[in-house]
């Protein structure tokens, strides 16, 4: 994120970055931030301080790291200058030293300069920049520079950079709006400076928008499954995706799935317990460049069951509603194992018809699925066992093969 702040009243108040009030740190976001900064001499002291109050308070929830979120400085002078790489400090305690001391450089206002130097240092690993995290560029300015900006600034948006501009109310709000990210009422703020502070929520909470909802992470994660997450990048006209997965333990065992472009999440299942995947999310897109996303996902602890196993069963199994109410019998459309369930009436109200019932969704019998048992053979036979009292008592198998039930 870049950020470009211009003061303009003359005042010399002490170098300190108050904290107004407790925040809630903001863990679950991963993004390179770039202040681009006005440190020319049309800016007062009063200004460049105010401005350096502002950026650290618009930064100060965030967890900073190389998993997180890493900030750095470009100073708008004579010759643009960085006043940090993004990788120097990794704690709130560093960047907020960093800036506090901070100082003005003077000299002319070469803005155009400036964004052409950020693009450079954007994506240099020398500068600590990260190639495979959104870029976040917030300038705050009154509008006035010394050369141009329009084509330096539409090269960053073009590589992905979100350009974020607040204008401390002088400046020319066509031109301001085309230079920021779309739409402007999201990315675009007019206000004075003195008055910063107002839109400092609002600021944030969109760059979040950028930095948290373009991070892939999971969720629903069990001992063999977890769900992937992530922002929509794509449509089914403009592109796919790749997915690729495999244990931190064993990189040679990568599995990788195509998927749509209008996917936007997507269950990892068949999964060994506590294991560590490392996993990447290629947007193959045919119109954008969009880098790779990758997370780390640690499985449940939990049971494996063998394919082999009498709680295992395919996919898709054909149930049969039995002539006992309450009473059905199931087998598995496909493997030698043959199961009595009794399940209640209530668990089939959806079923299309009286006689068969299809389970479309992965289905366990005994005695790793929770349904009530009840088994026979038709109304006039004995149940195989006594039924449970309650929902949720273990199923088991029935150990020998049987007819299907005419």
């Amino acid at each position: 994120v870049c950020f470009w702040l211009y003061p303009a009243k003359k005042y010399n108040p002490p170098l300190s970055l108050p904290l107004p009030g407790a925040q809630p740190s903001i863990s679950n976001a991963e993004g390179d931030i770039l202040f681009l900064l006005d440190s020319s001499g049309s800016v007062s002291y009063y200004e460049f301080s105010k401005v350096k109050e502002f950026m650290w308070d618009l930064v100060r929830p965030f967890s900073f790291g190389p998993k997180d979120v890493q900030t750095s400085i470009i100073h708008i002078s004579t010759t643009p200058t960085m006043e940090f790489p993004f990788d120097r400090y990794q704690s709130r305690g560093g960047v907020q030293q960093a800036i506090r001391d901070t100082r003005q450089l003077m000299g002319d206002t070469n803005t155009g300069q400036a964004l052409s130097y950020a693009k450079e240092k954007f994506f240099s690993n020398e500068a600590g920049a990260r190639p495979e995290v959104p870029k976040v560029l917030v300038w705050v300015t009154d509008g006035f520079s010394t050369d141009d900006i329009s084509e330096p600034m539409q090269l960053l948006k073009d590589m992905g950079v979100t350009v974020f501009i607040v204008s401390t109310g002088r400046g020319n709000y066509l031109e301001l709006s085309a230079a920021a990210s779309q739409p402007p009422e999201k990315h675009l703020h007019f206000v004075d400076v003195d008055d910063l502070p107002i839109i400092t929520k609002e600021l944030r909470d969109a760059m979040l928008d950028v930095i948290q909802a373009n991070r892939l992470h999971a969720v629903d994660i069990t001992s063999s499954s977890f769900r992937l997450v992530w922002p929509e990048l794509l449509s089914q006209e403009t592109g796919y995706y790749s997915l690729e997965y495999a244990p931190t333990n064993n990189l040679a065992a990568k599995r990788t799935t195509q998927l749509s472009g209008a996917h936007t999440s997507f269950t990892v299942s068949n999964l060994t317990p506590e294991t560590t995947y490392e996993v990447a999310l290629v947007p193959e897109s045919n119109v954008h460049y969009f880098p790779p996303q990758t997370t780390r996902v640690t499985t449940l602890a939990g049971k494996m069951h063998s394919q082999d196993s009498p709680c295992s069963a395919p996919h898709n199994l054909l149930v049969w509603l039995g002539e006992a109410e309450g009473c059905s019998l199931a087998r598995p459309e496909r493997g030698e194992g043959v199961f009595l369930l009794a399940l209640r009436a209530e668990l089939f109200a959806r079923a299309v018809s009286s006689e068969q019932l299809i389970l479309r969704e992965p289905f366990h019998p005994a005695p790793c699925c929770p349904v009530v048992l009840a088994p026979t053979r038709g109304s006039s036979a004995q149940p195989l066992c006594p039924e449970p009292a309650s929902l949720g008592h273990p199923a088991f198998p029935i150990p020998s093969p049987m007819e299907e039930p005419k």
